[in-house]
C-alpha cells in the first residue's frame, strides 16, 4: 500500500470518528443535555443525634454517588444509609434510601431520628418533584417509618408520636465539605452543630417537624408514571374528554392498567 493510499484510508477513518462524535452529542442535546454515571465513589460520617428526651446517640452516615444529572453538575446521592445502636442495647439498626430506577437518583432525603419506648421512627422526604409524586405528594411533605418487628413499616404524620418534633440529623446531602471540617475534633459532627447547620436553612420543614398541611413547592405539579421511565403532567389525562379519550392516550404513553390514571380521573363519570 502505497504513501498516497495510507493518507487516504486515515483521512477516512477521521472523518467516520468525526460523525460519531457528532452524533453522540446530537443524542446528548436531544434529550436535554441529561448524563447517567454509575459507581462513583462515597462518602461516610458520624453525627450526633439529640433525642427528644435529651438522650443522644452517635449514628454513622454514608452515601453513594451516580444517576441522571445535568452535564456539568455534580452527581446526585445514589443510595444512602443510616446505622445506628439504640441507647442502654446491642441493638444495632440500619435504614437505606434506595437508588430509584425511575427517579435517576435515591428516593428520599434523610431529615430525623427518633427513638421512643424502644422504638425508633427515621424522618425522611421525598427526594425532588418526581419522588415526591411518586411517595404520594404527602402534606406535610414528609415520609415517615417505624422499626416494626424487625422490619422498617410506612405510617402516616398523624401516627408520630407528638413529642417527637424536631429535625436532628443534617440535612441536604452536598454539604460534605462541611461535616468533614466541623467532626474533625471528635470524629463526628456535635448535636449542636448539627442545629447551626440545619438552622442555615430557610424551608420551615427543615427547622421542625410540621404537623399540618403547607404550601409546599407550588412548581411540582401532580405527574404520573408508567413504570418505565416516562413521567407526564396528570393534567395531561384529566382535560381529556372523555374517559375512552382518556384510555386512548394511556395506550399511546404505554400506560397499563395498573399505571392508567383514568380510572381515578374518571371513577365520578
Amino acid at each position: 500500500m502505497n504513501t498516497s493510499t495510507t493518507r487516504h484510508l486515515l483521512n477516512h477513518f477521521r472523518n467516520i470518528a468525526r460523525r460519531i462524535v457528532l452524533a453522540i452529542g446530537l443524542v446528548a442535546s436531544v434529550f436535554g443535555g441529561v448524563s447517567t454515571a454509575w459507581a462513583t465513589g462515597a462518602d461516610t460520617w458520624q453525627e450526633e443525634v439529640l433525642l427528644h428526651d435529651g438522650q443522644k446517640m452517635v449514628v454513622e452516615r454514608s452515601q453513594s454517588y451516580g444517576g441522571r444529572h445535568e452535564v456539568g453538575q455534580s452527581l446526585p446521592a445514589r443510595e444512602h444509609t443510616i446505622r445506628f445502636t439504640l441507647p442502654n442495647s446491642s441493638n444495632t439498626i440500619s435504614w437505606t434510601s434506595t437508588y430509584g430506577e425511575g427517579l435517576g437518583r435515591t428516593n428520599f432525603n434523610l431529615l430525623a431520628l427518633h427513638v421512643k419506648d424502644k422504638t425508633p421512627y427515621v424522618i425522611a422526604e421525598p427526594n425532588l418533584c418526581l419522588a415526591y409524586n411518586q411517595w404520594g405528594r404527602p402534606n406535610p411533605p414528609y415520609v415517615i417509618f417505624k422499626w416494626v418487628a424487625n422490619v422498617w413499616e410506612r405510617i402516616g404524620i398523624a401516627s408520630l408520636p407528638a413529642e417527637l418534633t424536631s429535625i436532628n440529623l443534617i440535612v441536604n446531602n452536598s454539604r460534605i465539605e462541611e461535616i468533614k471540617d466541623n467532626s474533625k475534633s471528635t470524629g463526628y459532627v456535635p448535636a449542636t452543630y448539627v442545629q447551626v447547620m440545619n438552622g442555615r436553612l430557610p424551608q420551615a420543614q427543615y427547622r421542625s417537624i410540621l404537623r399540618e398541611p403547607m404550601n409546599y413547592d407550588p412548581s411540582c405539579i401532580p405527574m404520573v408514571t408508567n413504570g418505565k421511565g416516562l413521567w407526564l403532567a396528570e393534567g395531561r389525562f384529566k382535560k381529556k374528554p372523555s374517559f375512552d379519550a382518556c384510555l386512548a392516550s394511556c395506550k399511546s404513553d404505554d400506560f397499563d392498567e395498573a399505571t392508567c390514571p383514568c380510572n381515578r380521573l374518571f371513577k365520578d363519570q
